[in-house]
């Protein structure tokens, strides 16, 4: 720029974009300015150095927060292809200053949360000149006369931003009545700054900031009037860094109120100027090659073909996104768009995670975490991964532990999710994916302490103190065993102990037990001592044992019934686990289980559910459970109670199908009572039974019928009565069972 020049230069872009970043660079080199000025916050000036270090790798972001609140925070996303990362790495490289301009985030964090976002622009500048030059679609006309054009050969590379400043100010003159008051205050800052930028520099400076908002710094504002604008804002203390940030966060679709639809494809055709389309299907063909998709270089020459006819039959002077890929469906999809879905999932949109330099600055904690991360190998992507555990190997272990910490911390990094491989409490599978809003969480949770496990048992601490419910603190002290967190359990136990003391609930305390129980389970597999929690394990378990009876005897409505089974079954398996620890457990619950059988005052979804439980143990026999069964069933019991029962004892998903399928005697009678209820009360209860029986697998559901439909002296002699189901022996054979014990026990993982 010369010294004679009429004014600044104002380089109006789109934030980000390969055409408009071309466009900056060539318009910098064409007006050599003495200074850059960039839209973002000044509080980033002292980290625009770490810009040029090595380790930076965009995409990533200037992130603040407020010192006090960590969660209160704001990101200013710069991708590889934005414009203003071109201009501020134009400026370092040729050591000319460089600084940011828009409202401090210190005003910007201090303001209420209801004026944190501003509303809509009133109009799509984008919309309103794509429809004057014709065009249907904004995104395609911004393509062709943006994104698409290299500089190559420009005459004038300012003359587009003239353009675009010039559209800007007729549109903000058409549509704009000011209702925007954010918009007037960071406006208003900007002219401030390019005051000071005037007073250091005279006019040759260069400032690049959102066209929008070009000609409000063009316009003859006062000094006074700005500072009046600008007087008495809020403001706070805030903390700035970089973090990395992630091609699929700066997609629209992800929320992000300044982003594009395609950013993977516009880093592409910017890292690409020259037959972006050709190397582009390449990428997509090696892509779909990887899938096991069979596409060969002439798959790639006719997509290239079909996408240049496609685009001069259309009028767009080259290839757009919307030609590419269509002819990748065509050519290399087959047509399908279930492979086109993942290329635009890993090319259009992309997963590429940007990289920060260790010298940026982060909180103690994460930079605790960022060590373990590299001690670990377990490296942070934006691409969504699982990944398979085995808690017998000491990495493993570590990684786990790391996982969950986080997760109490929460930092939810990975996400526990049903392993495919195999089951087992030695196996854990997770669901990892790095999103930069964890950043922000990290330094959230870095009020709690200064390493993971420090902070994650000082958080532990302080909500075993608030817990006010008996469920709370079971849920944490699984959590405690999960995470290792050996001297959060203390305080864990005592807020348990204390709160099922006080608790009389027994609904509470049957819903807790099964987390203690899974808790001691996976502290065995740890190695962690759980000795305490068994202890609290027992006593609760004795409580339930007590209090259970009279509960489920005290008029009970259908809900509160369905409740009590669901927490008969969490208790019946948590006493399975504890009973290695306590030996006489087992027997008191069995003992539970045959007063709530034999009692006609307990509701008989809970009587027959508890008849299964000891029929599956063994505690019960066929015939002591046809006479339940009979007893429950008999013309005396209410219809409603009877169907009830049933329920509790063939629902459920519990293999009642298949035991009412080899065992006839109690087909019968399941049969013959329902022959014999009424057509009033049938009606009544069909909805409960239609759920009981139409939970079978289709197979069984098809047996039952094919029994039912035989006549009465066509059916097998019944189980028990003197003859064995067919198929079955009339006992145990010894000599056959043992030539499966083998298998059986390699299965198991027995010795």
């Amino acid at each position: 720029m010369s010294p004679g020049a009429a004014g600044p230069l104002l380089l109006g872009v789109r934030h980000h974009g390969p055409g408009s970043a071309r466009a900056v660079r060539a318009a910098l080199d064409h007006a050599q300015p003495r200074a850059v000025l960039i839209e973002g916050p000044p509080e980033g000036d002292a980290l625009l150095g770490l810009a040029a270090e090595p380790g930076m790798r965009p995409p990533v972001a200037l992130l603040a927060h407020a010192a006090d609140d960590p969660a209160r925070a704001a990101f200013w996303p710069l991708a590889a292809f934005s414009p203003e990362w071109v201009a501020l790495r134009w400026a370092q490289a040729r050591q000319v200053p460089v600084r940011f301009i828009d409202l401090p985030a210190a005003h910007t964090l201090a303001a209420p949360a209801e004026e944190e976002e501003p509303g809509p622009l009133p109009v799509d500048p984008l919309a309103v000149l794509a429809e004057s030059a014709g065009y249907e679609d904004a995104e395609q006309w911004w393509e062709d006369v943006v994104e698409h054009r290299t500089t190559a050969g420009t005459r004038d590379p300012l003359a587009p931003f003239e353009a675009l400043a010039e559209a800007m100010g007729a549109l903000r003159e058409t549509y704009w009545d000011g209702d925007r008051p954010r918009d007037l205050v960071r406006e208003a800052h900007m002219r401030q700054r390019t005051r000071a930028a005037r007073r250091e520099f005279g006019e040759d400076y260069a400032v690049v900031c959102g066209a929008w908002h070009v000609p409000a710094l063009r316009a003859k504002a006062t000094v006074a009037g700005d500072r009046a604008l600008l007087a008495g804002l809020p403001r706070t203390k805030v903390e700035t860094t970089w973090v990395p940030w992630t091609h699929r966060r700066l997609a629209r679709a992800g929320g992000y109120g300044a982003g594009i639809s395609s950013p993977g494809w516009y880093a592409h055709l910017f890292a690409s100027p020259d037959r972006p389309v050709e190397r582009w299907l390449t990428k997509v063909a090696g892509l779909l090659r990887e899938e096991d998709r069979q596409v060969s270089p002439a798959h790639v020459i006719e997509a290239v073909r079909l996408a240049e006819t496609l685009a001069a039959v259309r009028g767009r002077p080259v290839p757009g996104l919307s030609e590419t890929l269509e002819a990748v469906r065509a050519v290399m999809c087959d047509g399908s768009g279930i492979p086109l879905a993942l290329v635009e999932d890993r090319l259009v949109v992309g997963d590429l995670l940007g990289e920060v330099p260790e010298a940026a600055p982060a909180v103690p904690l994460q930079r605790d975490l960022s060590r373990r991360q590299r001690s670990l190998r377990l490296k942070a992507e934006a691409r969504e991964r699982e990944l398979e555990l085995d808690l017998r190997k000491e990495t493993d272990t570590a990684k786990s532990l790391l996982l969950h910490r986080l997760r109490m911390l929460g930092v939810d990094w990975g996400v526990p999710t049903a392993s495919r491989s195999g089951t087992g409490t030695f196996r854990e599978t997770w669901r990892l994916r790095w999103e930069p809003e964890l950043s922000v969480r990290v330094a959230e949770a870095g009020v709690w302490g200064t390493t993971v496990p420090g902070a994650a048992t000082a958080k532990a601490e302080a909500e075993a103190a608030r817990a006010g419910e008996l469920g709370e603190v079971t849920a944490l002290a699984e959590r405690c065993l999960l995470a290792g967190l050996s001297q959060a359990l203390p305080a864990v136990l005592r807020a348990l102990a204390d709160l099922a003391a006080l608790d009389t609930d027994v609904a509470r305390l049957a819903k807790a037990l099964p987390a203690l129980a899974r808790s001691l389970r996976y502290g065995d597999v740890r190695g962690t001592d759980s000795a305490a929690l068994a202890s609290v394990a027992a006593g609760l378990a004795e409580r339930i044992c007590v209090a259970l009876p009279p509960a489920c005897a005290a008029g009970l409505d259908a809900d509160a019934a369905a409740e009590l089974r669901g927490h008969l079954d969490g208790v019946h398996a948590a006493v399975a686990l504890l009973a290695d620890a306590e030996g006489g457990l087992r027997e008191r619950w069995s003992a539970v289980l045959r007063k709530l059988a034999g009692r006609e005052t307990v509701p008989g979804l809970i009587r027959g559910r508890a008849v299964r439980l000891l029929l599956d143990d063994g505690r019960l026999g066929p015939e002591e459970t046809a006479r339940l069964m009979g007893l429950a069933l008999s013309p005396a019991a209410s219809p409603a109670d009877a169907a009830g029962w049933i329920e509790g004892f063939a629902g459920g998903g519990s293999g009642g199908g298949i035991l009412l399928v080899h065992d006839e005697r109690l087909l019968g009678l399941v049969d013959t009572w329902l022959v014999s209820v009424p057509e009033a009360a049938f009606i009544d209860v069909l909805p409960l039974l239609r759920r009981t029986f139409g939970a079978y697998e289709a197979g069984v559901k098809r047996t039952l019928g094919e029994l039912a439909r035989r006549p009465p002296g066509h059916r097998r002699p019944a189980a028990g009565a003197g003859a064995a189901p067919e198929g079955f022996g009339p006992a145990l054979d010894p000599a056959r069972a043992s030539a499966a014990e083998e298998v059986a026990r390699l299965l198991l993982g027995a010795a």
